[in-house]
C-alpha cells in the first residue's frame, strides 16, 4: 500500500474542516506544526483498496500572501520541498457560491508547480440556488480537475478521491499568467506592482466564470437573503441578537436547575455512603471529605456547561454567529480594534486559551496584542460555576422581573459586563499604544443551514468534556492538598479539639458539639492559619478567611473556588448537605451573620469578573507575546481592577 500527502486549503467557511472530517473520520489528530504554534490537524484517508494518503488540513486563509501565521503556515508548507508536510497533491475548497474570491488563492498555488485539485463544496445548493456551472470548461479555463462535492450530505467524495488517486497525471502549469510587460511599468514600486497583480488575477477570474458560471437571479432571491436583511439590520439585528442572547440565559438557569439539583444530591449521598461503610481511617476521610465532595462541585456545573455549548454550537452550525460577528464589526472599529477581534472576544466564552490563539489571525501586531490582552474580560465557561452558584444563593429562584427570571437577567448580565468591559479596555489601550495603521476585516456569510445533530452532539461532548477533565485534574489534586491541611494543624489543637469545646460550651450537644468541634478543628489547621493570615486583606471585600483561601486556589483556574469551598465546608462535617445548603448555612464566627449575603454575593461575582484567574491563560499570553511583560501587567492590572471594584461594590451595599 503507497501513501500521498494532500494538503486541504481553502478560505474560512467553504466547509473545508467538514470535508476533512468527512475523508478521515475518526482517523484524526491535532499537534503543532514544528518550531510554530499554529495548531496542525492531520489524518488518514483511504483512497483506494492500493492507495492510504494523509490529509493535512491547513489553516483557513484567503492568500498565499503571508501576513498572518496562519498565512505563514500554509506558505512554508507548499513551497518548501524539504518540509515535511509537504504534498504530494493540493485540494483547494470553495464555496459554490463565493468562487470568485475563493478561487484567487487556487490561482496563487497553481503557481507553485504542484498537481492542485478544485473541490466546489456545497454543492447540494445548486439548484436551490438556480446555480450551473460547465464543469469542462472551468477544468480546460484553470488547467485542473474539478470535484463537486457536498460535504454536507456526503456527496461527490468518491470522485475526488479518483481524482487524488490519479494525481500525477494533473496539468502542474500556472492558470494564471501575467504579461511581463505589464508589471514593467511598476518594477520599482514593490507595493504598486503587488497591487496590479491582485487585480490582474481577479479580472482573470471574473472572465473565467463569465464563461462557466451562471446563477437565476430569481432563485437567488432566496430565504438566506430574507433573513440577512432582518438578522444584520442596523437596528433589528441587534434587538435579535440580544433577544436570543436573554432566552440562552432564561434557559441556563431553568433547564440546568433539576439535573444540578440531582448531581449536588449524589455526591452528598456519595459522600455519606463512603463513610458510613468504609472503615474509619484517613482514606475514608480523603475520599468523604476532600476527592468526592472536591470533584462534585465541578461536576454539578456539567448541565450548565453542556447547555452554554450546545446553544453556542447550534448558532455556529446554523451560520448565524457569522451574522453577529458582521454586527458586532461596527462596534470594534469605533473602539480602535480590528473587526476579527471580534471572533477571539465571541470564542472566549467557551475558553480564553483558543480564543487568544484564535488571534493569530489579526495581522496588525498592535491590534493582535490588544486583543490578546482583552480577550480574558469576556466571561468563560470556567466563571459559569462560580456565577451559577453564587446567583442562586443571593437571588431567590422565583425571582423574577416582568415574569422574567431574575436569576438568568443577572447571568446575562455578567456576560455583558464582560464583554463591554474588553471593549472599554480595548479603547484605552488604542489611546495608549498609539496605534497608527489598521487591518482589513473579511468575513465570509455562510449559508444558513439546520445545523448537524452528530456536529452538533459532537461538539457540545467535546468541550464538556474538556472541561471537566481539564479542571477535573486540577481540582482533584488541590482537594487532596487542601483536605491534608484542613485535616491537620501544628500542636495538640486538633486533637484536643473536642475537649476545648466542651469546656467553653458546657450546655453543647449531639450535632451543636460536632458542629462546633469541625469549626475549631478547621480553625486551628494549616489552612486555617493560613487563612487568618490573609483575611485582614479580604474582609473589607466582605469575604472570611475560607473565601479567601478558595480565591487564592481559583488563581490556578476559577473554576477551583467552588470546589475548594466544598472540600473545606466537608472537612469534620458529619452531616449531609449539599454544598448549596453548606454555603447557605455558612455564618461568620463573630457575627453569627450569613457569610453570603447579597453585599458579599455581588462583590464575589464583581471579582470574578474582572480577576486574571487561569494559569494557562497567563502561559498562553506569554507563549503569543514571546515574554512575561505583558501577561504580568495583564494579570496585575486586571487583578487590581477586579480587587478595588469588588471593595467598592461590598462597601456600598452592606
Amino acid at each position: 500500500m503507497s501513501d500521498i500527502k494532500v494538503a486541504l486549503i481553502g478560505n474560512p467557511n467553504t466547509g473545508k474542516t467538514s470535508l476533512f472530517n468527512r475523508l478521515t473520520g475518526l482517523n484524526q489528530k491535532v499537534g503543532n506544526y514544528p518550531g510554530i504554534t499554529v495548531d496542525k490537524k492531520t489524518g488518514i484517508s483511504k483512497i483506494d483498496k492500493d492507495i492510504q494518503a494523509e490529509i493535512i488540513d491547513l489553516p483557513g486563509t484567503y492568500s498565499l500572501n503571508a501576513s498572518s501565521m496562519d498565512e505563514d503556515v500554509a506558505v512554508q508548507v507548499l513551497s518548501d520541498t524539504s518540509n515535511e508536510n509537504y504534498p504530494d497533491v493540493v485540494v483547494v475548497v470553495v464555496d459554490i457560491e463565493n468562487l470568485k474570491r475563493n478561487l484567487f488563492i487556487f490561482t496563487q498555488i497553481k503557481d507553485l508547480g504542484l498537481p492542485t485539485i478544485l473541490a466546489i463544496n456545497m454543492a447540494d445548493q445548486m439548484t436551490l440556488k438556480g446555480i450551473d456551472i460547465d464543469i469542462p470548461t472551468l477544468e480546460t479555463l484553470l488547467k485542473t480537475k474539478v470535484a463537486l462535492v457536498s460535504s454536507k450530505q456526503n456527496k461527490g467524495l468518491s470522485h475526488l478521491k479518483k481524482l487524488i488517486a490519479s494525481y500525477e497525471g494533473l496539468d502542474t502549469a500556472p492558470c494564471f499568467v501575467e504579461q511581463d510587460t505589464v508589471l514593467s511599468k511598476f518594477a520599482k514600486d514593490e507595493k504598486k506592482k503587488h497591487h496590479l497583480e491582485t487585480v490582474r488575477r481577479y479580472q482573470f477570474l471574473k472572465n473565467v466564470l463569465e464563461k462557466t458560471y451562471s446563477q437565476d437571479p430569481q432563485n437567488a432571491k432566496d430565504i438566506r437573503t430574507l433573513l440577512d436583511r432582518v438578522l444584520i439590520h442596523r437596528v433589528y439585528g441587534y434587538l435579535i441578537f440580544f433577544t436570543i442572547l436573554f432566552t440562552v440565559f432564561q434557559a441556563l438557569f431553568s433547564w440546568s436547575a433539576i439535573p444540578m439539583d440531582l448531581i449536588d444530591a449524589a455526591f452528598a449521598n456519595l459522600s455519606e455512603l463512603t463513610r458510613t461503610h468504609l472503615p474509619e481511617g484517613i482514606f475514608t476521610n480523603l475520599l468523604a471529605e476532600g476527592i468526592i465532595p472536591g470533584v462534585g462541585g465541578v461536576v454539578i456545573f456539567i448541565p450548565q456547561i453542556a447547555f452554554l455549548f450546545l446553544f453556542t454550537s447550534f448558532l455556529e452550525e446554523s451560520g448565524y454567529m457569522s451574522r453577529v460577528v458582521f454586527l458586532m464589526d461596527r462596534i470594534m472599529r469605533r473602539f480602535g480594534l480590528s473587526g476579527k477581534s471580534i471572533v477571539p472576544l465571541i470564542s472566549g466564552t467557551a475558553c480564553a486559551i483558543p480564543a487568544i490563539m484564535a488571534a493569530r489571525n489579526i495581522e496588525n501586531w498592535k491590534e493582535r496584542l490588544i486583543t490578546i490582552l482583552v480577550t480574558p474580560f469576556t466571561t468563560c465557561s470556567a466563571r459559569l460555576p462560580v456565577y451559577a452558584i453564587i446567583i442562586s444563593l443571593i437571588i431567590p429562584e422565583e425571582a423574577t422581573l416582568l415574569s422574567f427570571n431574575v436569576q438568568g437577567l443577572v447571568l446575562m448580565g455578567l456576560y455583558l459586563l464582560g464583554f463591554f468591559t474588553a471593549i472599554l479596555a480595548a479603547a484605552i489601550l488604542d489611546q495608549v499604544l498609539h496605534i497608527t495603521s489598521k487591518s482589513y476585516f473579511v468575513v465570509e456569510m455562510p449559508n444558513y443551514k439546520m445545523p448537524l445533530f452528530k456536529n452538533v452532539a459532537y461538539n457540545v461532548i467535546e468541550k464538556t468534556k474538556a472541561f471537566v477533565f481539564d479542571a477535573g485534574k486540577i481540582i482533584l489534586a488541590i482537594s487532596i492538598l487542601l483536605w491534608v491541611l484542613a485535616s491537620y494543624g501544628p500542636g495538640d489543637h486538633i486533637q484536643q479539639a473536642t475537649e476545648v469545646v466542651q469546656q467553653n460550651h458546657p450546655s453543647y450537644h449531639d450535632e451543636v458539639l460536632q458542629a462546633e468541634v469541625a469549626s475549631y478543628k478547621l480553625e486551628h489547621s494549616y489552612i486555617g492559619i493560613m487563612g487568618k493570615l490573609i483575611e485582614p486583606v479580604i474582609k473589607p471585600l466582605g469575604y472570611d478567611w475560607k473565601i479567601g483561601v478558595a480565591v487564592i486556589t481559583s488563581f490556578a483556574a476559577r473554576e477551583v473556588f467552588i470546589g475548594t469551598l466544598a472540600t473545606i465546608y466537608s472537612v469534620g462535617n458529619a452531616q449531609e448537605s449539599t454544598i448549596k445548603e453548606r454555603m447557605r448555612n455558612e455564618v461568620f464566627n463573630d457575627t453569627k451573620q450569613p457569610v453570603y449575603s447579597f453585599a458579599t454575593g455581588v462583590s464575589i461575582l464583581l471579582f470574578y469578573a474582572f480577576a486574571m484567574q487561569c494559569m494557562s491563560t497567563i502561559a498562553v499570553v506569554k507563549r503569543e507575546t514571546n515574554g512575561w511583560k505583558w501577561p504580568l501587567i495583564q494579570m496585575f492590572v486586571m487583578s487590581g481592577l477586579a480587587y478595588v471594584t469588588a471593595f467598592i461594590a461590598y462597601q456600598t451595599l452592606s
